[in-house]
């Protein structure tokens, strides 16, 4: 069925970058570094000039660093809880002659071990949802957003990380 006689002018329900009295947001499939009408992951987040595009570029090396911070602190967290586990299976023998029937005696291990889950858990959900946001400011396709990723890699790295650099570097 051939709809191009049709008129869709009515079709403009002035949604940013749909030509309403919003900034336009210029979506690139290809590299580019091409500021104008840059929108970084959410329409709001619209670079209007030169102010806006440092302080949007420092934003990105600051998120980016943080996504160190938070890799650093699960490594951190991972070593704490197995240095802990190392601790408890070692005095085993002394917790289960010291436990009652009545006390809280051999759950208290399960009990830890199901909080350190959960606490390994959220620190890797919240991983997870970092690098893909940052995949997310990656796919912009803009030069200068891509350099401020990396920037901000290498500068959390120098913060943060105590440890080697052979984690890959995928999405998650």
């Amino acid at each position: 069925m051939d709809h191009s006689h049709m008129d869709h002018a009515h079709m403009n329900h002035d949604m940013p970058g749909m030509g309403g009295d919003g900034p336009k947001c210029n979506m690139n499939m290809l590299f580019t570094w091409d500021t104008t009408d840059l929108c970084i992951v959410f329409p709001s987040w619209h670079i209007s000039g030169t102010i806006s595009l440092i302080f949007s570029l420092l934003a990105v090396v600051l998120l980016t660093a943080g996504y160190e911070a938070v890799r650093e602190a699960s490594r951190r967290y991972e070593a704490y809880a197995k240095n802990g586990q190392l601790l408890r299976t070692g005095r085993k023998d002394e917790t289960d002659e010291s436990s009652s029937l009545l006390g809280p005696g051999r759950n208290v291990g399960r009990n830890t071990e199901q909080q350190t889950k959960i606490v390994k858990a959220v620190l890797y959900a919240a991983q997870v949802f970092y690098s893909f946001f940052i995949m997310l400011l990656f796919m912009t396709y803009n030069g200068w957003v891509m350099l401020a990723v990396a920037v901000g890699a290498f500068v959390g790295y120098l913060m943060f990380s105590q440890s080697s650099s052979t984690k890959s570097v995928a999405c998650h």
